[in-house]
């Protein structure tokens, strides 16, 4: 193999890897998960992508008096889908590198 036909072979790689790595990413906004606060008090559904899907809060908690726990059940269960999307996130991602022979510690997409 020539340098020519090197350095189309490792372009077309790259394409390839970049058409899997956009399949992965549009895969991720179809993985659901649901952060929980309170309880089950507040849940919050949510993509693996990250993208707030609803919302949903326990009617004891539509107080005045409960606003303030409302507001940080609320954030805390939002954190939880993040944590757990980001969690789907890398383990759809992993099973895509599998068979890649990626450096210890390269993360994708760049």
């Amino acid at each position: 193999m020539n340098m020519e036909e090197l350095m189309k072979a490792a372009q077309e790689a790259a394409q390839n890897i970049q058409s899997q790595m956009s399949e992965a990413q549009a895969g991720l906004d179809k993985i659901e998960v649901e952060g929980v606060a309170g309880g089950g008090l507040v849940k919050i559904k949510a993509t693996a992508k990250g993208r707030i899907l609803g919302v949903e809060i326990d009617d004891s908690l539509l107080q005045v008096s409960e606003k303030q726990m409302l507001e940080d059940l609320v954030a805390a269960a939002i954190n939880d889908a993040r944590t757990k999307a980001d969690e789907a996130g890398n383990a759809e991602m992993s099973k895509m590198t599998a068979g890649m022979p990626l450096p210890p510690g390269f993360k994708l997409p760049f």
